[in-house]
C-alpha cells in the first residue's frame, strides 16, 4: 500500500520502497484525478513514512554527529491506530489496535560514567541524569518517558550502565497515534539490549505503562504499549485488557487504511483524559454496591446499566453507556474481520464514533467533519476518530483502489470547512518493537 502525507502539492513516488510499483500506479491514478477536478485547495500529498530501517539509520547518523562516536545498539517501535475499542482499555475491556508504519528509533552507546545523556533529533536541548537519580522533570518534557522506563527497568533488572541515547522518529506528537508508547518501547528495547538484560514481553509492556502513569502523569490503559510491543504485520490485535490475552487477526485482503490528521493537538496530561477515567471509576464504585462481582465497567451489561441507571448522574451514565457498548462493538468487529465482512465492520466504526461524540464527548468538530466526509465517499467501509480524542486523527477503512479519490475528497472538504490543509496518508500495518546490535 502506498504511504502518503499531505504537506505540499508535490507528489513523489517512493522509488526505493518495496511498495514502489504500487506507489507509482497510485501516483498516476491520483494525478489523473487532479486533471479532471476544478481548482480548489487540496490535501497536499507526498509519500512520507520511511521504512523502519531508514528511520533507524537516521537515528544512528544523528548519534554519530552529536556524540562523535558510533552507537552500539539501535531499537525501534511503531506508532499505532486503534481500529475500534476506544477508552475501554483502562476499563478492563477489549481493544482492536494495529501497529503502523510510523516509527520511533533510539540509537544507544555506552558511556564511561554513570549518566544517561539524552538527545532528540526534534529538539535542541540535551538532558543528562545519573542512573542513581532518575526522577521526572518539573517541566513535563519528552525525557520523562525515557527516565521513567530507565528507572523502572533498573528497579527490576539492576543498575543500568551509563549510556548516550539519540531519539529520532516520524510518529506525529499529539496526533492520537501513540508517539509516547512508541518512544517508551524503543527506549526499553534499546536499554535491555545495551545492558544485556532478559525481560519477557509482558513485563516490558507493564514497565512502559507504569512509566507513563508515574513519570508522565497520564493514567493510560495497556493498549498502546501492548501493540507497540507485539504488533504483527498485516494483522490487528484483539486484546483483553484484563487478562492480557490476545489474538492476532488478519486484515482482509484489499482493505486499505487511511489516516487523516486534523492538526488539532492536545496534551493528555492537561486534557479531559484523566477526568474520563475518574468518571468511569465513579460508575463502577456505585454499580458495585448493587451488582456482585463488578470490578470494572467490563463486568456490567447494558441490561444492568439500564436497571440501575437512576443511581448514576446523567454524565457518569453516558460515560458508562459508551464503555459497555464499545466493548460489545469491539468483539463484533473482530468477528466481522474474521468473516471478511467489511460492511459490518465499517458500520461498527461509525457507531463507535457516534458514541465517542455523544456519550463520551471526546470528539471535536474537525474529527466529526472527517468522519462525515468519509461517509459520503465511494469505496469507504467506515471511519471513526482514533486515539484518546480531543483532536488528533481519524482512521478510515476503505478499498485500496479508492485511496487516491478519498484522499482528494478529504483534502478538499476539510480545507473548505476549516481553511487549512489536513495531513492524509495511507498506512501499512507493521511489526512491533525490535532491537539489534550494530
Amino acid at each position: 500500500m502506498a504511504r502518503f502525507e499531505q504537506e505540499t502539492l508535490s507528489f513523489y513516488p517512493v522509488l526505493n520502497s518495496p511498495f514502489s510499483i504500487l506507489n507509482c500506479l497510485l501516483s498516476l491514478q491520483f494525478l489523473s484525478l487532479l486533471l479532471t477536478i476544478p481548482s480548489f485547495p487540496l490535501a497536499a500529498i507526498r509519500p512520507v513514512s520511511s521504512p523502519r530501517e531508514t528511520i533507524e539509520q537516521q537515528a544512528v547518523s544523528s548519534f554519530r554527529r552529536h556524540f562523535e562516536c558510533p552507537p552500539s545498539v539501535v531499537a525501534s517501535a511503531p506508532g499505532r491506530i486503534n481500529l475500534i475499542g476506544e477508552h475501554t482499555d483502562y476499563n478492563d475491556g477489549y481493544v482492536l489496535p494495529a501497529a503502523i508504519d510510523r516509527t520511533t528509533a533510539v540509537a544507544l552507546g555506552h558511556r564511561a560514567d554513570d549518566k544517561l545523556v539524552m538527545r532528540s533529533a526534534s529538539f535542541t536541548e540535551e538532558a543528562s541524569f545519573r542512573v542513581a537519580r532518575l526522577y521526572p522533570s518539573e517541566r513535563r518534557t519528552w525525557t520523562d518517558y525515557v527516565i521513567g522506563v530507565a528507572s523502572l527497568l533498573q528497579d527490576r533488572c539492576g543498575t543500568l550502565k551509563g549510556a548516550n541515547l539519540l531519539v529520532h522518529g516520524d510518529v506525529p506528537r499529539g496526533a492520537g497515534l501513540s508517539s509516547s508508547a512508541s518512544l517508551e518501547l524503543a527506549v526499553a528495547f534499546g536499554l535491555i539490549r545495551l545492558n544485556g538484560f532478559s525481560v519477557p514481553s509482558l513485563d516490558i509492556i507493564n514497565i512502559c505503562q507504569r512509566a507513563e502513569h508515574e513519570f508522565a502523569g497520564v493514567r493510560c490503559g495497556i493498549m498502546d504499549q501492548f501493540i507497540a510491543c507485539l504488533g504483527k504485520r498485516d494483522h490487528a490485535l484483539l486484546l483483553d485488557c484484563r487478562s492480557q490475552s490476545y489474538e492476532h487477526i488478519p486484515l482482509p485482503p484489499g482493505m486499505g487504511l487511511l489516516i487523516c490528521d486534523t492538526g488539532v493537538r492536545r496534551a493528555l496530561g492537561n486534557s479531559e483524559y484523566n477526568a474520563r477515567r475518574q468518571q468511569c471509576e465513579e460508575g463502577v464504585r456505585i454499580l458495585s454496591t448493587r451488582i456482585a462481582g463488578v470490578k470494572a465497567l467490563r463486568d456490567v451489561s447494558m441490561d444492568q446499566l439500564h436497571e440501575f441507571s437512576q443511581l448514576l448522574s446523567p454524565l457518569v451514565l453516558r460515560r458508562c453507556i459508551h464503555v459497555v457498548t464499545e466493548n460489545a462493538r469491539t468483539l463484533r468487529s473482530a468477528e466481522a474481520l474474521r468473516r471478511n465482512d467489511l460492511g459490518e465492520f465499517g458500520k461498527l466504526m461509525y457507531d463507535s464514533h457516534a458514541s465517542l461524540r455523544a456519550d463520551y464527548e471526546v470528539s471535536c468538530a474537525e474529527l466529526d467533519a472527517v468522519v462525515d466526509i468519509c461517509a459520503v465517499c465511494e469505496g469507504v467501509y467506515g471511519a471513526r476518530m482514533t486515539g484518546a480524542g480531543f483532536g488528533g486523527c481519524a482512521v478510515c477503512a476503505l478499498t485500496v483502489e479508492s485511496i487516491p479519490r478519498v484522499t482528494e475528497c478529504l483534502g478538499a472538504g476539510y480545507t473548505r470547512r476549516f481553511k487549512r490543509v489536513p495531513s492524509v496518508y495511507a498506512c501499512t500495518i507493521e511489526d512491533g518493537a525490535a532491537s539489534r546490535c550494530l
